[in-house]
């Protein structure tokens, strides 16, 4: 067992591994419960408090973590969260489903002189939901109103950060969200097991207690809404719509029924309930190396299905997943092949399974196939090959790459345009940059409309 799988096995009281459960709603327990106040105590003495940490620079968000976990340590959770929200509203998500393991948690001295990191995400989670808890005012005020009114496309994490952080500084907000919850990701596109008892929601509610934020549900750009409008009648609009499509495999059949995005079989099953409702092939393939390919194969584990199997192109390490994602997936069953790109999906009037072809670098290091294939069975193909960004109505910004071009301070090429989130290149697609773009975002908004 390597050091991230006894890590994970401590965190999460038990690996599920092996054949499928016998009732599927056991295996979206939380995959890292909650500290006690007795664990949290001990865990945060641990913390050798460093001057210019490395776990805060490795931090997207710099979140001052010596000093939250030092109050913490003096029985002071309530200021431990003030300290992480004030640089991460969405620090409970964060500490729940942020890759801790390769930011703060990898950059820990503590690794160096005992191999094991401080428990930062989970000190992290035990402080903000001890504030959330406890019913509060919210713990930030706004200053006093601007008259300036801010239009902000999508209520993910990028858009709410952006909303929250504006409206602290005096400024009404107005989100248009597509969907009829907020969240984004944080609700739609994480592993149920880690976010359990509804916390994306909760944590939105807990956002908007700053007041000044209205979210108007059901309003896509392109369809509902438009640019040109909202640029009319706003004084300025940030853009943090994510990446709204998927790649496709360019195979014949792909529209055969049992092949979908893993994205949408992840968002299903986080808006079913119970999840043993939710239908899982007997015989699963899910083609992918990031962390939505893992969140996909564990949770049809979980579902129930007999055999999962993860391809992937490429070997282990250039997987996106963090080892410890792929650790997860190994240890909860699931057959991860390496080295093999999909040639053909195989159908006989049901779906019968996909046809892959082996591949290796070649003398210059380009991947190419081997010409040896082999067939793996399914009744189910879930795509987790990357996302693009969705181009409706996003006419006088500059796309470059799949990704809106925004200049240091956030402005796209549109007049009072501003981006930020997964659809503009500002560091790793993680919930965590997402925040901080729209932090800083909100931030060069305010001096744009102070200077305007």
């Amino acid at each position: 067992m390597t050091t991230l799988q006894a890590k994970q096995a401590s965190k999460s009281g038990a690996v599920h591994g092996g054949a499928g459960h016998n009732n599927a709603d056991d295996g979206f327990s939380d995959l890292h419960p909650a500290y006690s106040t007795l664990q949290a105590m001990a865990e945060s003495n641990r913390c050798l408090y460093c001057y210019d940490a490395p776990c805060v620079t490795a931090c997207p968000t710099s979140i001052d973590i010596p000093s939250f976990i030092r109050k913490i340590s003096t029985g002071n959770p309530d200021g431990a969260a003030k300290t992480i929200l004030s640089a991460n509203i969405m620090g409970g998500t964060c500490a729940r489903a942020c890759p801790t393991e390769v930011l703060c948690e990898e950059a820990c001295v503590r690794n160096v002189a005992e191999d094991t990191a401080v428990e930062i995400g989970s000190l992290q989670r035990y402080a903000v939901d001890h504030l959330m808890a406890r019913d509060l005012p919210h713990p930030f005020k706004r200053a006093p109103k601007t008259g300036k009114t801010i239009a902000v496309v999508g209520a993910g994490p990028a858009g709410l950060s952006c909303a929250h952080r504006a409206a602290m500084l005096g400024h009404d907000v107005v989100v248009f969200e597509a969907k009829p919850k907020p969240g984004g990701l944080n609700e739609y596109g994480l592993a149920a097991y880690k976010m359990t008892n509804d916390f994306a929601q909760r944590e939105v509610e807990f956002l908007l207690g700053i007041g000044g934020i209205e979210i108007e549900y059901n309003k896509a750009l392109g369809k509902d809404i438009n640019l040109a409008d909202l640029k009319a009648k706003y004084d300025a609009v940030f853009v943090g719509v994510g990446l709204g499509s998927t790649n496709d495999l360019g195979l014949k059949g792909e529209d055969f029924p049992g092949v979908d995005d893993a994205i949408n079989f992840i968002e299903k099953l986080r808006q079913t309930e119970p999840k043993s409702d939710m239908p899982v092939g007997n015989n699963v393939i899910v083609i992918g190396g990031g962390n939505t390919a893992i969140d996909a194969a564990v949770q049809a584990k979980r579902l129930g299905a007999e055999e999962v199997t993860l391809v992937y192109r490429r070997g282990a390490e250039n997987m996106s997943a963090t080892e410890f994602e792929q650790d997860l997936a190994k240890t909860n069953g699931v057959v991860v092949r390496y080295w093999a790109k999909p040639v053909a999906i195989k159908a006989n009037g049901k779906l019968m399974g996909m046809e892959f072809e082996k591949t290796e670098l070649d003398a210059s290091g380009k991947l190419v196939g081997t010409g040896e294939t082999f067939e793996v069975r399914a009744d189910q193909i879930l795509k987790a090959i990357g996302q693009k960004i969705k181009t409706d109505d996003l006419a006088g910004m500059e796309i470059t790459g799949g990704k809106i071009v925004v200049d240091k301070n956030y402005q796209t090429t549109a007049p009072g345009v501003f981006a930020g989130g997964d659809c503009i290149k500002s560091g790793e697609d993680l919930t965590v940059q997402s925040v901080e773009d729209g932090k800083q975002a909100a931030i060069a908004i305010d001096a744009f409309l102070k200077s305007a």
